[in-house]
């Protein structure tokens, strides 16, 4: 089976193999040259051509490139795929801040208590030796005065002196003293006198009277603690020098307390006695090699009483020459931390375990202060992550469509009225969206009713041969409280109907539907006469009508407004009420018969500018009951036009004031030999310009006739 390559590149791309990025491209092509250049090479090589050798520069440079972009990469790779959790991110910050100076901190605290802890070591070594020294320098310049003072006195008891000194107390260091006097060419040494001095006389020494010098010696390759004092005694000058090897023997009496004492020096010049074996160091040109090693290193008293290794170097003179070296020779001292604090706090006694709980409980409180603030630095992330973490599957939730979903408050804290704030407003969408679904089902419940309003009104007009009438309703909101009509009754009759129900919308329009079925019931129900005397006499003070006497009579515009008036207000709430201008017209007669039940009176304009209202009639229609309505006559020459309208056409205000009566008259007065319709889309148009941009306050409703 063949796959295509769309679709395994997809696969590809969704398992994160392919670049996305590019950057990512341009590593993976820079990656693919330079693995190019190296088969290039490889197969230069292999055909032994001398070409590929010129390519290991460029394959270098884009190696590092390459690896350079794929740091880069690699880095936004963990910044995308590991910090894209506000968790980790803390963490992450948690480290950067927290841990990593604690790190810091304690490195350098470890590495300045080794230095310390190595220093303090080599410190008891060297003053170990420094005291030595100068204990060795204080017991030479008392022989030397000694021997001054009997030189002096002529006393000729150099030997003995010398001989005695060898059990003195001052020497305990079993040194090695000889004097010289002036002229004298061997000296008098606390030795057998049948041997040879050990140490020669030293050259270096300038001619001054009196000389002193302390210091550590090579001398044949050993090394000397080594004193030297020459004074003038009366005539005569006197030399005396002590000298101590530095020995196993002495290290091991310093190292008793210490540790473990390494000394490292030059290489020995008696090829007879060869050096110990041991490590070499290089050191001012010279090979250092072990000496000898004095005492032991004791076995950890804990997990943290640690080996501590560190060396100083000693400033050594050679015997021969004189020469200063201040590397000469190399002390290494292993040490653990138990003994030092022994060495450090041995002078306080007992009250060295009272330092020791001390510190054990500072300790201890600091553990204790840095488990709380993890304790709590861990608690109040959990807090943070938790109310992020359920505030992202809250959102996810709402992106899904449940806006039911409300997040578990249980703090009162700025995050709990996060969460609080969430979810009024996932309750305000909720509360949103199902008005937002009641408002679309009541907008088509109103398409609906604005069809079937649409419906009441006449759609095809009966045109009478002497009087051309027009209707023109426009809601202002979906459906209409405003009503007309025009109900033809016979070839030479027709019924003209104008009306205004109180408010808007639904309610108005159902009002208004009532009307317009009442009236076309009344209207078509019988055909004989207009306004006989029985009609009178059948509606009553009250208002009540016997049906059983109304067969076979034509109702008139007073006695259907009076039907209509008791009907209303028997079916009725009692603030809803309409406005109704009925009339009929007689074509043979040209004569209006009308009743106004509380409308804005029509109007009949005549050519020559006369203006007659219609105003006969009576109140508002099934506000109260038992109503009756007067009726009135008007004769239609050829050419009067008969205007009824609605108080959407003559209230709407702007700066200026109303739209006005007047106004509406100068219209139709001016156009009047235009026809019907466009007199009245001239007369709404001059409403919406009037109106501007406010929304339309009421219906506008124009009916117009002209007689022909």
């Amino acid at each position: 089976m063949r796959v295509p390559l769309r679709y395994v590149r997809f696969r590809l791309g969704q398992a994160g193999f392919l670049p996305q990025s590019r950057l990512a491209r341009i590593a993976c092509y820079l990656l693919a040259f330079d693995l190019a250049l190296i088969a290039v090479k490889a197969g230069s090589h292999a055909l032994h051509s001398p070409y590929g050798q010129n390519l290991s520069g460029w394959i270098n440079f884009l190696g590092f490139v390459v690896a350079v972009l794929g740091l880069v990469l690699a880095y936004r790779w963990v910044k995308a795929r590991m910090l894209w959790r506000l968790r980790n991110r803390l963490i992450v910050t948690y480290i950067f801040i927290g841990v990593i100076p604690v790190v810091l901190l304690v490195s350098m605290a470890s590495i300045t208590l080794y230095l310390f802890a190595g220093q303090f070591a080599n410190f008891v070594v060297t003053n170990d030796l420094d005291s030595r020294l100068r204990s060795l320098e204080a017991a030479n310049g008392a022989v030397a005065n000694e021997l001054a003072v009997r030189m002096e006195r002529g006393d000729s008891g150099t030997n003995e002196l010398l001989e005695r000194l060898q059990h003195n107390a001052l020497l305990g260091l079993e040194g090695t003293i000889c004097a010289w006097e002036e002229g004298q060419a061997a000296p008098r040494c606390n030795l057998d006198p049948k041997l040879s001095a050990p140490f020669d006389k030293p050259a270096f020494l300038g001619g001054g009277p009196s000389t002193s010098i302390s210091a550590i010696v090579r001398d044949r390759g050993d090394l000397y603690l080594r004193t030297v004092v020459r004074l003038k005694a009366g005539s005569h000058r006197v030399m005396v020098i002590s000298s101590l090897p530095l020995d196993r023997d002495l290290l091991q009496k310093i190292a008793a307390h210490t540790g473990e004492i390494t000394l490292y020096g030059v290489e020995k010049e008696n090829p007879e006695r060869p050096a110990p074996p041991g490590a070499t160091f290089q050191t001012t040109g010279e090979n250092l090699q072990v000496h000898f090693m004095a005492g032991a290193l004791p076995a950890a008293a804990n997990i943290f009483d640690r080996q501590i290794t560190f060396g100083t170097p000693l400033p050594v003179v050679d015997w021969t020459s004189g020469e200063r070296k201040p590397a000469g020779a190399l002390l290494r001292v292993q040490t653990r931390p138990s003994l030092l604090y022994a060495r450090l706090f041995a002078a306080l006694g007992d009250f060295a375990t009272g330092v020791e709980y001390a510190l054990f409980f500072v300790g201890v409180v600091f553990a204790v202060i840095e488990i709380l603030a993890l304790w709590i630095g861990t608690r109040l992330t959990r807090t943070v992550t938790g109310a992020v973490a359920q505030l992202y599957e809250a959102t996810s939730r709402v992106n899904r469509g449940d806006l039911s979903h409300r997040i578990p408050v249980k703090s009162s804290d700025q995050l709990a009225t996060l969460a609080n704030s969430f979810n009024s407003m996932t309750a305000s969408l909720e509360n949103l969206l199902e008005e937002q679904r009641q408002k679309q089902r009541l907008e088509n419940d109103l398409t609906i009713a604005q069809e079937v309003q649409a419906q009441l009104f006449p759609r095809e007009i009966f045109q009478l041969p002497s009087l051309e009438v027009h209707g023109y309703c426009r809601p202002a909101q979906t459906v209409s409280g405003d009503y007309y009509d025009f109900l033809p009754v016979h070839a030479e009759k027709m019924i003209l109907a104008v009306g205004d129900v109180s408010g808007k919308g639904i309610s108005a329009a159902l009002l208004m539907a009532t009307i317009h079925s009442a009236v076309r019931a009344y209207s078509l129900e019988g055909m004989p006469v207009m306004r006989d005397s029985r009609t009178r006499d059948v509606v009553s003070g009250s208002g009540a009508l016997l049906t059983s006497e109304l067969e076979g009579i034509e109702m008139s515009p007073g006695s259907m407004l009076a039907l209509l008036n008791h009907q209303l207000y028997a079916s009725t709430p009692a603030e809803k009420y309409a406005t109704l201008f009925l009339t009929v017209y007689d074509a043979q007669e040209r004569r209006l018969l009308y009743s106004n039940g509380g409308h804005l009176p029509p109007i009949v304009l005549s050519e020559d500018g006369e203006v007659r209202r219609l105003d006969c009639g009576g109140t508002v229609v099934g506000l109260f009951d038992g109503v009756s309505y007067e009726e009135g006559v008007a004769h239609l020459r050829k050419g009067d036009i008969f205007l009824a309208y609605s108080d959407g056409v003559t209230e709407p205000e702007n700066d200026f004031g109303e739209f006005g009566e007047d106004r509406l008259l100068n219209l139709v007065r001016a156009n009047r030999h235009l026809p019907l319709a466009r007199i009245s889309e001239i007369v709404t148009a001059a409403v919406d310009d009037w109106i501007g941009a406010h929304e339309q306050p009421d219906d506008v409703t124009l009916v117009l006739a002209r007689a022909r």
